[in-house]
């Protein structure tokens, strides 16, 4: 039932319902979700929009559990096989925390607005005052709901603030449509000064 899946991401993944709120109900809409996991947001736009989506994941065991609730998917590697799709095929191209973990989020980005009218982007903010007072006191590597693996033993490999993404989006000529800072704790504070107090933020980018 998409009440079910919406009240389950609404506690781990809060991300993925704005995402799913930002991309419309429209017949024809066309969704690419790439590092989609097990498939979570495409089934809930299927459920409640009607969308399907396509997939693209890495991961083989992720790839099983996207087939076991009928949601289509592509192997692919992020970082590599992208170029293999056309230009301007799809309207939306999904991105939820997976941009720190592939080489170049440079490339990628452009990659994202080549095959799709515009990107929405779910982003993990280095930049967020847990991060930093864990940096300051312990001196050591944060660990947080959005950052749960320790140092040596995760994917990120290009962690940054919510400032350095409006600097690259900027530096690469790439238009931020929507800025959506998200909080459990700290909503208003994180509207007014996202970059301290959003530990993630949803971005709406274009071309220009």
């Amino acid at each position: 039932m998409p009440e079910t899946l919406r009240k389950d991401l609404a506690e781990r993944r809060p991300d993925l319902l704005v995402i799913a709120d930002i991309i419309p109900k429209e017949d024809g809409v066309r969704v690419l979700d790439l590092g989609c996991g097990s498939g979570s947001l495409l089934k809930l736009l299927h459920d409640e929009k009607g969308i399907h989506g396509i997939g693209v994941e890495i991961s083989q065991k992720k790839i099983i559990d996207c087939i076991s609730k009928g949601v289509p998917v592509m192997h692919m590697d992020l970082d590599n096989d992208l170029e293999y799709i056309e230009n301007d095929t799809f309207d939306y191209v999904a991105l939820s925390r997976t941009i720190q973990a592939v080489r170049r989020p440079d490339l990628l980005i452009q990659q994202i607005l080549r095959i799709g009218t515009l990107g929405v982007i779910s982003f993990i903010n280095f930049g967020y005052i847990g991060v930093r007072a864990q940096l300051l006191f312990n001196g050591t590597m944060p660990e947080t709901k959005t950052l749960p693996d320790h140092w040596f033993s995760t994917d990120n490999i290009h962690l940054g603030t919510i400032q350095d993404f409006r600097n690259l989006c900027s530096g690469l000529g790439v238009n931020i449509i929507r800025e959506i800072p998200l909080s459990q704790h700290c909503g208003l504070f994180a509207r007014i000064a996202p970059n301290l107090f959003a530990p993630t933020c949803v971005f709406v980018i274009s071309r220009r």
